[in-house]
Order: structure tokens, then sequence, then C-alpha cells
């Protein structure tokens, strides 16, 4: 930054806080000499901060400051830098300036020839030394351990006087970086729940605070009632007119503040998953009155709120609990954490119907109360390595949440390393937690440039085709999407085509520079990524051109160390592996492709219609359920493979998938018996299959070989399925899926 523009911001800053303006430049290293940092308070954040610029003043000049604990009477020397300290070291003026700093906001102040860094309280001090080393000095901050310093001999603050305070009290973004690098974390000005939250506790804690493997058995009556009977389990909500509850709940609560002195505020939430409620006739009575399901959540918080009026509560509202109460309020120290979780992505919240939904939730409880946290969701979770354009609507959705009374944030953006665009969405994202008002796309040509070097163009050109795109397509963009969605719309040949001519450019402007170079071919996995999913679905393609791909993709995510696919922590490695067995063409071809299917018992819904083919077609469904699978929900399934002619075979396999997070469960059972004319069946063999626990997303295929052959036309097919979500599910008491996709005879 120049004197000039320096000067210009100081003095628009002043004047915003109706002060006259008051500079001095201060030297901090000149001619291999340098001032010294004073910390002038013993707050542990102040002496951070100072240590903080200290490791960059010595990047950058390559001298190192020495830093100091407080002096006698207050006596600075010129062009010291006094880190803390608050109104001790402030004049006037700038005390006046330093009342309206909120919690993590802080005062910079060259006045009277030395440098003031003075934060509000909590990290505001620190969040002054980024502001300085970034806006004054051109330290660049971009993602896990990537920074840009410029090295010069001489390290001057110009005149300046910036006052600033975050928008939202509690920022968060989820991004890996933030987890794994301490300065990032402090650089992008960003909160994690356990310095927050007593305990940790701060999304779904039912089970954490009544845990079910202790009360349930003897105790059902404190979990919900639903479906005619009660539902303990480690996924069931409570029953929370049940007096015994709140009593042993505010016991908890109380020794966990007891323990955490330094915390104030805790969740207590809905366990994870949709109408599992408690419908007892005091539960429901408390919802009927209000309106909404919430209402008897928000009776209960609001009881815990009055047993400790100096602690907060934060609560969800969330898939059965958005909307809010007709009648009751939540009291002031009851924070509802508000979750869009159901809503689509590509345009803002307030121009599609499942948007419109959640603003006028957010609307209802904006009216009721000032203390509302927005968990906004910008991922998809069943696929990182999958394009999520929806940089357009990040800053209306933030400017829309602060409108409405939120004053915390989690966007939960970018959770992993190779994700779609990690870094800049993080960067854009936590920018406009800070100041929803900044230029954002002043701030991506900044990242892109600066992230990419001369790839930088080409890869904003690329963003941009690929938002218009989304947009024209009028395809859904949402959180469990998948490329195979789009292959018609932003994905569709002509425009792959363009997208990996943008990357060509970018990669050649960069290839002798290998960091960078890593960093574009990090950014392309999403695009290879997509060209692989969508190629498993075509049945006319050159294999030797996917095999290509796909041993280019595995080779990427192995150099890049890329660790995951998706929330279920699939490894790309495994993907790759995967696919040559799954999708790739095998030596032998499937007698039952194209054969007939007759459903005995029928698909759920639409999933009819995709059964007319998808169980015979030679093609695998993916991770996802959205294509290709077929699918019952709440019941068994059975169905006859009709060979079209008696046919000698050996082996019948049919293939299932595995995925919690969408309530899709592996059977209990699968029955093979065949048949010559399609009413007396043959028993062949009975498979029982354990219960699976594990989150990961998986096939399972259930084989049976006879080692004579057999010779029958019609092969059927009975599935006992798990039919109800178990205890430990999240969808507790209500039907499971089950999806069967190929069905395989040789």
């Amino acid at each position: 930054m120049s004197r000039f523009v320096g000067k210009i911001l100081g003095v628009l800053l002043l004047l915003m806080l109706g002060a006259t303006p008051f500079y001095g430049q201060v030297t901090l290293v000149k001619n291999g000499k340098c001032s010294r940092i004073v910390v002038a308070s013993s707050d542990p954040n102040d002496f951070k901060a100072a240590l903080l610029l200290q490791d960059f003043v010595g990047r950058i000049s390559g001298v190192k400051m020495p830093l100091v604990k407080g002096v006698q009477n207050h006596k600075w020397s010129k062009n010291d830098v006094v880190v803390g300290g608050g109104n001790d070291i402030l004049s006037k003026r700038e005390a006046t300036a330093f009342s309206r700093l909120k919690e993590n906001g802080f005062l910079l102040s060259s006045k009277d020839g030395f440098l003031k860094i003075v934060g509000g309280g909590a990290k505001g001090s620190i969040y002054g030394v980024v502001t300085l080393l970034e806006n004054c000095f051109g330290v660049s901050y971009w993602g896990e351990k990537e920074v840009s310093v410029p090295h010069q001999k001489s390290v001057i603050v110009p005149d300046t006087c910036i006052i600033d305070n975050p928008v939202f009290r509690y920022r968060q973004t989820g991004c890996y970086a933030a987890r794994t690098d301490s300065i990032y974390k402090l650089w992008y000005r960003l909160d994690e729940p356990e310095e927050v939250f007593a305990g940790g506790l701060w999304v779904h804690t039912f089970d954490k605070l009544l845990p079910s493997d202790v009360y349930g058995k003897e105790h059902p009556e404190y979990y919900s009632y639903f479906k005619g009977k009660r539902h303990p389990g480690k996924a069931s909500q409570w029953c929370l007119t049940n007096p015994e509850v709140f009593e042993i709940v505010a016991k908890r609560i109380d020794s966990i503040f007891k323990a955490n002195p330094d915390k104030h505020i805790i969740s207590v939430s809905q366990n994870d998953g949709n109408y599992t409620n408690c419908t007892c006739d005091n539960c429901r009575a408390i919802d009927n009155r209000e309106g909404a399901l919430s209402g008897s959540l928000i009776w209960f918080l609001n009881k815990l709120a009055a047993r400790f009026p100096d602690k907060e509560f934060s609560t969800l509202a969330y898939l059965y609990t958005m909307n809010p109460p007709a009648h009751i309020k939540p009291q002031p120290n009851v924070n509802i954490m508000l979750c869009d979780i159901d809503c689509d992505r590509e345009v803002s919240l307030t121009e599609n119907r499942s948007g419109k939904e959640f603003v006028k939730a957010m609307k209802g409880w904006a009216a009721i109360t000032n203390n509302i946290f927005v968990w906004d969701y910008g991922i998809n979770f069943d696929g990182y390595l999958s394009p999520f354009p929806n940089f357009h609507i990040l800053q209306d959705n933030i400017q829309l949440f602060r409108d409405h009374h939120a004053s915390m944030h989690h966007s939960q953006i970018a959770g992993s390393k190779g994700g779609d665009f990690a870094e800049l969405r993080a960067y854009l994202v936590s920018k406009l937690m800070w100041n929803p008002n900044v230029n954002v796309d002043s701030l991506m040509h900044h990242f892109l440039n600066g992230y990419y070097g001369k790839a930088g163009p080409y890869i904003y050109q690329y963003i941009k085709v690929m938002e218009g795109a989304l947009i024209g397509s009028g395809q859904r963009l949402w959180i469990y999407d998948s490329p195979v969605s789009h292959k018609k719309g932003m994905l569709k040949p002509e425009l792959m085509r363009r997208y990996n001519e943008l990357f060509d450019k970018a990669e050649q402007e960069v290839a002798s520079d290998s960091v960078i170079l890593k960093r574009v071919q990090r950014t392309r996995l999403p695009l290879q990524f997509s060209a692989l999913e969508i190629a498993r679905t075509e049945t006319e393609k050159d294999l030797d051109q996917v095999a290509n791909a796909l041993n280019l993709f595995e080779r990427r995510v192995k150099e890049l160390d890329i660790p995951t696919l998706n929330e279920r922590n699939n490894s790309p490695l495994e993907y790759c592996n995967l696919y040559r067995l799954r999708y790739m063409p095998q030596k032998v071809r499937s007698l039952a492709q194209g054969a007939k299917i007759v459903y005995n018992v029928e698909p759920t819904g639409r999933y009819k219609q995709v059964g007319e083919q998808a169980l015979t077609d030679g093609l695998f469904g993916g991770s996802t359920f959205v294509e290709s699978w077929v699918g019952w929900e709440g019941i068994d399934a059975s169905f006859t493979v009709d060979l079209g002619a008696q046919t000698e075979f050996r082996v019948v396999e049919t293939d299932f998938l595995h995925q919690l997070g969408a309530w899709i469960l592996f059977p209990r059972k699968v029955v093979y018996s065949y048949s010559n004319d399609g009413v007396t069946y043959k028993h062949w063999e009975t498979h029982e299959l354990p219960e699976d626990k594990s989150v990961e997303v998986k096939f399972k295929g259930v084989r049976s070989t006879s080692d004579t052959p057999i010779k029958a036309r019609f092969i059927k097919v009975d599935v006992t399925a798990t039919k109800e979500c178990p205890t430990w599910h999240y969808g507790v008491g209500h039907p499971s899926w089950m999806f069967i996709d190929e069905v395989s005879v040789f």
C-alpha cells in the first residue's frame, strides 16, 4: 500500500468515526537497524500477536525485531510497536475510537511516532497484526503453509489509523488448512468449536449429554416416542417434556461448565436425522400449539436458559426444527443455529424454491431473536472432488444472514485438500464473514493471480464459464451432487473441451514453476474426476482414452497427497482401483446384459422407471444414488431376470450400495432361485449378510456359484432389506433404503 492510499484510508476510517485524522509514519527496519516490539499487557493473545509480527518482519527484511514486555511509565521510543495495553497507551481521541471496538476488533494507529496495535478483546490484536502485514507490507497467505512474502531492506508503516470490527462474532469454514496450519487459522480469523463451546459440545449433542447406552435400557421414556413406541438409541431425540430428562441434563451441563470455567456457551441440540422427534402427548401438545416442531425444543432450552442465566445455550434449527415457533420466543441467552441444509446452491437463497423456504424460516426467527448462528453449506459431501460453482452466490447469502440477525456463522465450504477450489473458497468466505461488503471480484483476481501466477487469468475464465453454464442449464446444484447430473449441462462435452483448453494453457504458463504448477494441477482434479464419472455412464467411449485419464488422475492424487473423495473418507486411490474392476469392460460379457426385468415388488417412486433398464445395462452405479441405482424404501425387493431363452450359466451376482448418510443400508438376506417356465423355481442359494455400521461408501456383490452348469431361462432374486434404520443410525425408527444396480450372469 502506498503512503497516499494508506493516508486516504486512515482519513476515511476516522471520518466514519466522527474523529479528526492523526498520522505518523513509523519505521520498523531500515539499513539493517530496527525498532522494538513492546507487549504492553499480560494477555497471551497480545504476546502471540507480537510474535507473529516479529516473525513476518524477519521474513520480509531478514532482521529480527527485539521483543520486550512492558515499559516503565509508558515511555515509548520513537518507532516502537506497542501491542496491547488498551486505553493505557491511547490518546483521548484514540480512546474514543477504541471504546467502539467489538470483541476481536482492533485499532491500528501510527500517531505520536510509534505504532499502536490494540485489540478489543480475544484475538483482536492478532487480527490487527494480520491486517498490517496484508495491507501495509503486501504479505499474502494463500493456503496450508502457502504464503507470499515480499523481500525488502526497509519495513515502513505508512501514516495510518485503522479501526475495524468483524460483522460476525464467530467465523468458521471447516477448511482443512485451519486444522493443520496455526498461522493460517489466525490469518483467516477463524474460530474452532473447541475454543468457544464448553466441553467441545457444539452440535448434535443430545446423546453426549444423555447417553443412550447409559439410560436407554432402564429409561426408554427419556427418548422420543413415535410410531407407537419409544426409540432409545445413539441417534434418538429426547422426550423434552420429561422432567427427569431436564434435571439430568441440567446437572450434566453444570458439571461441564465447572470443568470449563473459561467457556460460557454450550450446544444442547438434536441428534442428526429428520423427523425422529418425540410425539408423546405432552411434546405434541407444545408443538401443535406453536405450529412447529421447534416449539418443544425452545420450551426446553428456555428452561435451561433460566436455570443458567449467565451462560449461553446454542441449539439447532435444522431439518424438522428449521421453522420457528408461533408464540414462544427464545430467551436472549438461547442461540439459534439455523441450517440451510435442504437448499439448492445454483442461485442465491432468495431465488429458488428451497432457498425461499429457508428465507421464510430465517425471517421468522429474526422476528423473535437477535441471537442467530447460521450454518451454511457450500460443499458437495458426496464429491469433494466435483465442481461446485457457487462463487456467484456467496456474498448475496452472507449479506442475507447479516441482515437477519446472524451474529455467528459457519460457512462449511472446503473440508478437504484437493476439494473444488478449497483454498479460494475459504479465502473469499473468510473475508466476507469479517466484512460482507468487500469487493468479491477484486479479491478473486488478487487470489487467483497471486496463488496461480500467470495461470490465474485462465482459471478465472474457467470459473466464469462454468458459473454461466450452470445457471443456463437450469440444473440444481446441491450438497449430494454428482458430475453425472450435469453431463448434459455445465459438464457437457463442448464445455468440457473448453475447460480443458483453459487448463492446458494455465499449465503451460507456469510449467517452469513446480510449486504453482502443482497448485494448478490440484485445482484441475475435479474436472478430471468429472470426466471419469461421466465416462463410466456412457456405453460408447474410447477405452484407451479413459484408461489414460484414469492413470493420470491416479498419479495426480498420489503426487498431491489427496486424502479423500467425500465426507465418508473414501480414498481416491481406492476409487481408481475400484474403477478398473467395476467400470472398465471385463473380459467376459454378462449373459444378463439387455435382459428383461420383471418386478415382483416394484421399486419405490421414480426408481420404477429407472429400473426398466438399469439392472441389466452393463453399467455399474457410482458412489451416489442419483443415477443408475434402483431403490426400494422400507420394503423388501423381489424381481426376476428373463434371459429370453434357456441359457447355461454358473454364476449370478447382484450389486448393492451402502451409504449411511443417505439412509442406504446393505440388505439382510439375498436368495437366488431359477426356473425354466417362470412358475416353478428351484432354490439355488441363500446369503445372510452381517450388519455394517461403517461410514464409508461401499459396494457389495452378492454372488452364487455352481460347480456344474445350470440351464434355465429365469433367475429370481429375493432380497430381505433392513427396512428400518436401527437405533445406532440417525434415521432411527424410519424407513431405510436398499439400492441395487447391476445383475450379472456368467
